[in-house]
Order: structure tokens, then C-alpha cells, then sequence
């Protein structure tokens, strides 16, 4: 018989489907030359993810070809892929109407449950494959994974050792099971696996990547380095090896060539927000101001929970003393993390200096009946609301222990000194911060840029 292997790629994995034709080799006629054309050149767009272009071939093949159960269940595979689940169900369902046992039929239920989000269906039709067939390692790897998303360790480890107990040469379970070490600080065990997926499969670039993660969490960064250089090769415009790769250059404070390995993961994925905290930091860092706030603006769009985003905006927008665009995003930073009383003051302070001194009055008698009355943080927007009461304040943060609370409080002081026009006292709580000495937080920050740019080093000396 001659036969066809045809790959398939749905979600990251790679299944193998036979075609099979129904007379020997020997008696291959035209139409099966067509046929057996027809379906190299759909292995052929799908290797290009060209899921369109090969749903279109499939119509090309003769009825009776594109009848068989191997064909419709690739072409169920594919319809999965191109995200078009309810005909990959469709024939999925056909199938088990006459073959109830065909496990490749509800791997395509499960997949499209998977990719509709429904995980309590996934887990159901993955169980039923493993209740026809105990040993079939797609459906226990993705248990295993299940699991793995859980963190529940000890089951997936159960899923993955049964997995390799039916393959032991599994790929994916390999690695999986790999994962399930590396998480339970079994190291050794970790890497034993990795280097027999890195021998097997000299060509697929998981299992570098894998163990590159496993370097790294070791402190091995060199041999990090060395894999993940190695996983670039093989697959260049791979996402999260290039967001490990920039990773790993900045723990060798190569932050340049990190740099590019971000802004390449961007321009390959511009929609996911990882590579944006990378990039952002370090332009940031280098003091390309520009380029960190582009990257803080995607990155809040993005991920709008993710408030770090708004507090560098507002940092970098009182760098230029945009002050009303600092105090949006101050704003949208607490709105984020509404027990973060410091972005209220610092959205306060910009607010003042974006307008008139009680502007930020209403909003400032909203957070004060929701911060603890006791606290420094408290007392703080109670000044900044009533424009007095800072002696007796003063006195509080002289008296205070915890030094950065103590340093974001003189900060306070000094951007509300200066404000309100006691620029000698604004200058004596900047330096009383610079001496503390304590380089952590935002306020940190704002206050060595308000002192170089007030010069007041030099007016020191």
C-alpha cells in the first residue's frame, strides 16, 4: 500500500496522519498522482500555517478521498487551527456516529474545547480518550499540563510518567515531565531529561529553550545563553525564546544586545506585553525617555492592570513637566492599585502643579476616608488638602523608624514646599532624602531628578 505522512500543526503541537491509498504502488494511476499532489500541497501550506489555502485544496481532492476517516479528521485538525471549531466538531461528530472508539475524532472535541476556553469540556473528552486507550500519550501529556496550569505537580508528574511509560522516547513528555523537576528543584532530574529531548530532537528548539529556563533558575547564565543562542537558530522568530534570550543578556548587563532581542520579539508580536517591561526599563535605563514612554504607553494598553505601567508614564511626564499628563497617569495607576496611597499624593502634587493648588481638594477628601487614619500617608493628603498643617507633620516623619517610609514622606514635603513657593525649604527636604541614602521606589527617583535639576549638589559643596 502506499502511504502519505502529512504533518499537522494545531496549537504547538505536531500530530502525523496517514493517507492511505487503495491500490499497491505499482498500480499508481494519474488519479492518484493528482491525489497524492493534492495532499503534499496541503502539508505544505500548513507547515506555513496557510490554514486558508489548505482548507481550499481539500475541496480539490475526489469524493471518495476526501470521504476517509484519516482525511476528515486532518481536515477537522485544520478547521481547528484556522479557528473555525464548530465544522472541526461537525465532523468530528460524524465520526462517532459510526466509529465511537476514534480517539483521533474526540482529540478534535477536546482541541476545540480547548480553544473555545472551555476547560471542564476539554477535560472530559481528554478522559474519555484515556478511558479507550490508557496509553495514548497526546491525551496524557495534556492532562499532564492541565495539571501543570493548576500547579498541581504531583498529579502532572503522574500524567508525564505515564506518558514516557508508553513512549519513553515522547518528546513532549520529555520536556513536560522535565518542567515538573525543574518546579520541585530536582535539577538534576530536570536537566537528565532535557539533554535526552536535546539529543533526541537536535532539531526542535523546546527542548534548548527548556533548558536554558533550567540554567537560569540555576544561575548557570552562560549555559543559558549558549541554548537559547542554539533555539534561535532553529526557530528565529519565536516569541518567548527571544524575550529569554534579551532576559538572560540583561543578567549579563548586556543590556544593548538585550535591547535588540526585545524589539524583535515586539515586532513579531506586538500584541503581547512582556517584551514592553523589558524594553521600557532598559530605554528608560539608557535614558532614551522617548523610546521608554512609547513602550509604557503600549504596554498600559495592554495590560491596564499592570499599574507599574502608569507609574513610569508619570515619572517620565514629570521628567518633561507635563504635569496634567503625569497626573493622568498617577490617576490611572491608583485607579489600578487603590491601596497605593502614594499614587494619590504624587496625582495630588501634579494636580497642584498643573492648576491651582486646590484642585485635587475633592478627590483628596475621597481617598482620605479610605487610608488608615493613623498613617503617614494619611496625615500627608490631610496637608495637601488643607494647604496646613505641615510643622506638625514635619514633626511625625522626624519621628518616624521605617526609613523608606520616612524618605517618601520628605519627598512629599519638598514637592509640597515647592509648590507652594518656600523654595529653601523645598531644597533642604531633597537633600535630607539624597542623604538617607535609601535608593528604592519611585519617589527615590523623582527626587535625584529634582535635584540634579535644581543643582543643588553642586550648591552643596
Amino acid at each position: 500500500m502506499l502511504f502519505l505522512i502529512l504533518m499537522i500543526l494545531t496549537a504547538g503541537n505536531v500530530n502525523f496522519i496517514w493517507a492511505q491509498t487503495d491500490q499497491p504502488e505499482s498500480q499508481t494511476d494519474n488519479s492518484q498522482v493528482i491525489q497524492i499532489g493534492i495532499l503534499n500541497e496541503i502539508a505544505q501550506h500548513l507547515e506555513r500555517r496557510d490554514f486558508s489555502s489548505a482548507l481550499r485544496s481539500f475541496d480539490a481532492l475526489p469524493p471518495e478521498e476526501a470521504a476517509k476517516t484519516p482525511v476528515r479528521i486532518m481536515q477537522a485538525t485544520v478547521l481547528n487551527s484556522a479557528g473555525r471549531t464548530a465544522e472541526a466538531k461537525s465532523i468530528a461528530n460524524s465520526i462517532l456516529t459510526t466509529d465511537t472508539n476514534n480517539t483521533d475524532a474526540v482529540m478534535i472535541l477536546a482541541d476545540a474545547a480547548a480553544i473555545e476556553n472551555k476547560p471542564r469540556e476539554r477535560r472530559v473528552f481528554l478522559d474519555r480518550i484515556i478511558s479507550i486507550n490508557p496509553h495514548h500519550v497526546r491525551a496524557l501529556n495534556d492532562l499532564g499540563n492541565i495539571s501543570l496550569g493548576n500547579k498541581n505537580l504531583r498529579i502532572a508528574a503522574g500524567y508525564f510518567d505515564r506518558a514516557l511509560a508508553a513512549d519513553p522516547d515522547n518528546g513532549e513528555a520529555l520536556v513536560n515531565r522535565a518542567s515538573v523537576y525543574r518546579y520541585s528543584r530536582e535539577q538534576r532530574n530536570a536537566e537528565r531529561l532535557l539533554n535526552r529531548a536535546v539529543t533526541l530532537y537536535p532539531d526542535w528548539a523546546r527542548p534548548l529553550h527548556e533548558r536554558a529556563r533550567l540554567y537560569r533558575s540555576a544561575q548557570f547564565i552562560d549555559d543559558a545563553l549558549e541554548d537559547l543562542n542554539a533555539a534561535l537558530v532553529l526557530e528565529p522568530n519565536n516569541y518567548w525564546i527571544l524575550v529569554d534570550h534579551g532576559s538572560v543578556l540583561v543578567d549579563l548587563q548586556r543590556k544593548q544586545e538585550a535591547l535588540q532581542s526585545f524589539n524583535r520579539a515586539i515586532r513579531i508580536e506586538p500584541n503581547i506585553f512582556m517584551a514592553y517591561i523589558y524594553s521600557a526599563g532598559i530605554k528608560d535605563e539608557l535614558g532614551d525617555y522617548a523610546g521608554a514612554e512609547h513602550d509604557y504607553a503600549v504596554l498600559a494598553k495592554l495590560r491596564p492592570d499592570y499599574y507599574f505601567a502608569f507609574e513610569a508614564l508619570g515619572v517620565l511626564r514629570m521628567r518633561n513637566k507635563q504635569w496634567a499628563q503625569a497626573r493622568d497617569a498617577f490617576l490611572e495607576a491608583y485607579k489600578q492599585a487603590p491601596k497605593e496611597y502614594s499614587y494619590a499624593i504624587l496625582a495630588s502634587l501634579n494636580w497642584m502643579r498643573a492648576g491651582r493648588q486646590t484642585d485635587p481638594r475633592q478627590f483628596l477628601a475621597q481617598v482620605l476616608r479610605t487610608a488608615p487614619r493613623d498613617s503617614l500617608d494619611h496625615a500627608m493628603m490631610r496637608v495637601l488638602h488643607d494647604l496646613t498643617g505641615d510643622i506638625e507633620f514635619a514633626g511625625r516623619i522626624e519621628r518616624e523608624q521605617n526609613v523608606q517610609i520616612k524618605t517618601r514622606m520628605m519627598y512629599y514635603m519638598a514637592s509640597f514646599y515647592d509648590i507652594r513657593g518656600s523654595r529653601t525649604l523645598a531644597d533642604r527636604y531633597f537633600l535630607m532624602v539624597k542623604d538617607i541614602n535609601t535608593p528604592s521606589g519611585v519617589e527615590w527617583i523623582l527626587n535625584e531628578m529634582a535635584i540634579a535639576e535644581r543643582k543643588l549638589i553642586q550648591e552643596k559643596k
